[in-house]
């Protein structure tokens, strides 16, 4: 009795590219699934675009932005943070923290004067990230209420920020950078950061 010949034709394809498919198609998921709430609550990466913060943030520098200690906890002085800018929160902006909630920002000829329960006579404060050259000698005075924080880029002539547009409610603060990864000789955790900014009695 013949043996049946195997009909090639009828032959299964192999499974293997199915399995691999659907190795990739879980891969995606699980790829997405941990991608996208990184990206919604924790970090995200900004370009930096304008001279408002120079020198300590230049045109083009990759940054990425943590979203979540804020969550935890308050932006303090002298910390860089990054807003949706309030009058178009479709545009981000860089700058930093000089006031804080309740304070009264105190500016006379340049130099920047913070008076709070602390100190009800005023502090100046000490402003190392503030080059000669991108220094201003500009007078007013803001108190800010209990959720703005008062906002200025460390070029003083070319920022567009809290002196112009008002102050900032914290409910638009997105975060803080912790990383620049861009340019590569630039690289550093925790850019631009000055522990709270140095201060000095007024008299």
């Amino acid at each position: 009795m013949e043996e049946p010949i195997n009909d090639l034709s009828q032959t299964p394809p192999p499974a293997k590219k199915e399995n691999f498919l659907i190795e990739i198609l879980k891969f995606t998921v699980i790829a997405l699934a941990i991608v996208i709430p990184v990206r919604t609550y924790i970090a995200q990466p900004f370009i930096v675009s304008g001279a408002s913060m120079d020198p300590t943030f230049e045109t083009g520098e990759y940054l990425i932005v943590d979203e979540l200690t804020y969550r935890f906890e308050k932006p303090e002085r002298g910390q860089v943070i990054i807003f949706k800018f309030p009058r178009n929160t479709k545009t981000y902006f860089i700058k930093r923290i000089i006031g804080l909630p309740g304070e009264t920002v105190d500016v006379r000829q340049g130099k920047v004067r913070i008076l709070n329960d602390q100190y009800p006579e005023g502090i100046v404060l000490e402003e190392p990230y503030v080059s000669a050259t991108h220094s201003v000698r500009d007078s007013f005075t803001v108190t800010l209420d209990a959720n703005e924080y008062f906002v200025m880029g460390d070029n003083r002539a070319e920022s567009s920020d809290s002196r112009s547009w008002g102050p900032l409610e914290e409910k638009f603060i997105v975060g803080r950078p912790i990383i620049r990864l861009l340019p590569v000789n630039k690289l550093d955790v925790l850019p631009g950061v000055f522990k709270e900014a140095s201060t000095v009695p007024s008299n």
